[in-house]
Parts: structure tokens; C-alpha cells; sequence
């Protein structure tokens, strides 16, 4: 029988361009759900905030982000997934990460830069897609602005389970956010989770959270709720996953041209 995954929502406020205040705050939140989850999903930049002051604030992949996180997975027994600014080779990457508890680290850089905040001016985008084997599970893990263009999370013979968004998504574009993580669910017949923060930012824009998990049939099965800072965990279950998609093989149908 294929294995349930347990996976924690981290939603909670960032500290402004305070990269080791960040770093304490949020290992002592990973701290408490330790033992009780297999995933914990941080939000977007969570070491920083959504910042384009990139020179002072981007930590190489040596550097302390990547450090600690490795160490937070190890210690607490679980993968831990999120994005931060990462310099290498002389460019700026919103970088995501997911890092399992036996130290294996992936990497993928935001495909889609938000040009309404500079963040094409500053960041370097991405180019390929990242899907990750974990506890018998594929997961796809993409960066908030990604959630707009289906074609980049399309889900091509079902090579993923689980598509996790990590967002700095703001509030006054609420109603877009729940629409598209249920689109995205029900079109990619897989589980899908967006994870965003609360709080205002140093630019004054308001975030309300709202971190959701959706199944394959787009029904909602948590909700970490709005403005509030939580931890929600839910458990996923693959085989009721791969039972519906043999009793509703949508993705057979599908359309077969390439990115």
C-alpha cells in the first residue's frame, strides 16, 4: 500500500530583511512540529522577505540559509521546503529549496519574475522544473508568481502527486490565489498546496495567508486560515490519489505538446 504524507503549512510573518532573527524564529517553529509531520513548507523568502535589496540580503549556496536548513531537517527528522535569495556565479535567484532529513538538497530558481515588484530586474528566472522523489512520493515544488501560468506546472502522465507553492502572495489578490491552487489541483489531478505568509511587509503591502491544500477532485482538505500565524498539518493519501485517478483517467486525454 503506498504511503500517507504528512505535511505542515508554516504560516507565519517575516521579519524585513533580517535574515538571523528569520532563521531562529522559524527553526524554533519547526521545532514544535517535530515528530509530528513529514513536510514543513515555509513561505516564499522566508528569511527575508520579498526584498530586491538582493546584493545585501543573498546568501551563497556555502553560505549560512542553505546551512541551516540542512540542519533543521536532520535534527527534526523531516523535509523542509521554502525559498530564499541565493547568489551564485554572480547572479540573484528566488531559489527554492527542498532538503530531505538525510541531507539531500534540491534546488529550483522562480521561473516567472514578478515585473509589478522589479523582481525581473534584480533576479535571474529559472528555466527547468523540479520534481522531487520523497517517501514514495513526486513533488513538484514552484514560487508563487508561478501559480498564474498553468502551462509551466502542467502535469504531463501524472510525473507528479503533490505541486507546493511557496508564496509572498498579497492580500489584495486573495481571490486569485484560492482560484488558481483549486485550478491548478483539479487540471493536474493531483494534491496541490500553496503556502503564503501574514503580516505586512517593509513595503507596507498586507499579506492574509490563506495557505490551502487541495486534493485531485479540487476539494479543500485544510486551511490554515486568514491573517493569522499557524501551523496546519494534513495527512495525504496516495492510494486514494491513484484511486481516483484510475477511476477518472482525465490525463490520458490530454493534450500532447511540450514546453
Amino acid at each position: 500500500m503506498a504511503e500517507d504524507l504528512r505535511i505542515s503549512m508554516i504560516q507565519s510573518h517575516i521579519i524585513w530583511e533580517d535574515k538571523e532573527e528569520n532563521l531562529s524564529y522559524f527553526g524554533e517553529l519547526l521545532r514544535r512540529v517535530s515528530g509530528r509531520t513529514d513536510l514543513a513548507v515555509l513561505p516564499e523568502t522566508f528569511s527575508t522577505g520579498f526584498s530586491m535589496n538582493v546584493e545585501a540580503l543573498a546568501d551563497p549556496m556555502d553560505g549560512t540559509t542553505v546551512a541551516t536548513i540542512k540542519g533543521w531537517a536532520e535534527r527534526y527528522k523531516m523535509a523542509v521546503a521554502g525559498s530564499f535569495i541565493a547568489r551564485e556565479e554572480g547572479k540573484y535567484y528566488n531559489r527554492a529549496f527542498f532538503v530531505t532529513p538525510d541531507g539531500e538538497a534540491r534546488y529550483y530558481d522562480k521561473r516567472h519574475l514578478f515585473r509589478m515588484a522589479g523582481e525581473d530586474r534584480h533576479f535571474s528566472a529559472g528555466d527547468k522544473p523540479l520534481v522531487v522523489r520523497y517517501k514514495d512520493w513526486n513533488i513538484c515544488l514552484q514560487v508563487c508568481y508561478d501559480l498564474r501560468f498553468p502551462v509551466w506546472s502542467r502535469n504531463v502522465n501524472n510525473a507528479y502527486d503533490l505541486l507546493i507553492y511557496v508564496a509572498n502572495w498579497p492580500e489584495a489578490r486573495k481571490k486569485a490565489w484560492k482560484a488558481l491552487l483549486q485550478a491548478r489541483a483539479i487540471e493536474n489531478m493531483a494534491y496541490v498546496c500553496g503556502v503564503n505568509r501574514v503580516g505586512v511587509d517593509g513595503k507596507g503591502f498586507a499579506f492574509r495567508g490563506d495557505s490551502m491544500i487541495y486534493d485531485a477532485r479540487g476539494k479543500k482538505l485544510a486551511d490554515a486560515g486568514k491573517r493569522d500565524e499557524t501551523t496546519r498539518t494534513c495527512v495525504l493519501s496516495k492510494t486514494d490519489l491513484e484511486a481516483f485517478r484510475t477511476k477518472f483517467p482525465a490525463w490520458k486525454d490530454a493534450d500532447a505538446f511540450q514546453l
